[in-house]
């Protein structure tokens, strides 16, 4: 593990985790760590040991070859980021890279030291999975929270999957047994659409985000991106009749498992998330 050198004074810090593979369908979950980095200029606090936790036959290093002349290799491993965005009521520290090949509790324990090491008390992690979702509707953003009470405070659909777990699974557990408040967000990917980038996905799960946060996130160009990314499907959807059909069907099944939630109470909360992102704006 990597040490810190010194704990930096942060405000209320809140650690933003996502990894690259298993969790991270479309890319979706991994970009908002890059959007975040990027829109809040977070500075590399430190990197975790390679060795500790990667296969490098499964996770390879790459090499960087420019004219012919090498210029080093770069080893796959997880970064911590800090940012410290403006007007904010928290600090955050960002995590990401692909997701460790080996000893996850171990790397569960070194993720925790350096949370705690940093003051960190909740911790979000971003993931994206692949489901029957339609591309033209909203994407379904559903969650997991310890302790239980937070999901409504969040307004968080649960999530309903059992089975086989990631990194992100991992990592809820040991904060939960830690004490610690932990926060999963899971995006739903149209699965006929896999290849990435999804940046409707990512938008929808830096929604999320920032009711976590209790902050605005800056969004640049990714509405507009998701815009173009969901017309891109219409055209593919609409030169085959199958493909067309079938997401006929997906709209007309998410529709109907919907329309419970179009009721006051929905809308104005809608309406009430809506109102308090334009005053931080």
């Amino acid at each position: 593990m990597a040490e810190l050198d010194s704990a930096p004074e942060l405000v209320e810090p809140v650690m933003v985790a996502a990894f690259e593979g298993w969790n991270d369908a479309g890319e979706a979950a991994s970009a908002v760590i890059e959007h975040l980095a990027s829109a809040w200029d977070a500075d590399e606090l430190l990197a975790l040991a390679p060795d500790d936790y990667y296969d490098f036959q499964v996770s390879r290093p790459r090499a960087t070859v420019v004219d012919g002349e090498h210029r080093g290799l770069a080893w796959p491993t997880t970064r911590v980021s800090v940012a410290r965005p403006d007007g904010a009521p928290h600090d955050v520290v960002l995590v990401s890279g692909p997701e460790p090949n080996m000893r996850w509790r171990g790397f569960a324990g070194d993720l925790l030291s350096i949370a705690r090491e940093l003051g960190v008390r909740r911790i979000v992690l971003v993931g994206a999975l692949l489901a029957d979702s339609p591309h033209t509707r909203p994407v379904p953003v559903t969650g997991i929270t310890s302790p239980g009470a937070l999901r409504g405070a969040l307004h968080l659909e649960p999530t309903t999957y059992d089975g086989p777990t990631g990194i992100l699974g991992v990592l809820h557990e040991a904060f939960e047994n830690a004490g610690l408040e932990a926060v999963s967000l899971w995006a739903a990917v149209p699965h006929y659409v896999a290849q990435p980038p999804c940046p409707k996905g990512t938008l929808a799960l830096l929604r999320r985000v920032e009711d976590v946060l209790d902050t605005t996130v800056p969004m640049g160009d990714l509405p507009e991106e998701a815009r173009a990314w969901e017309r891109g499907v219409d055209e593919l959807a609409s030169e085959d009749d199958d493909i067309a059909g079938y997401v006929r069907s997906l709209e007309e099944a998410k529709d109907a498992a919907d329309l419970p939630e179009a009721s006051g109470e929905a809308i104005a909360r809608e309406f009430e998330r809506y109102l308090r992102r334009r005053g931080r704006g």
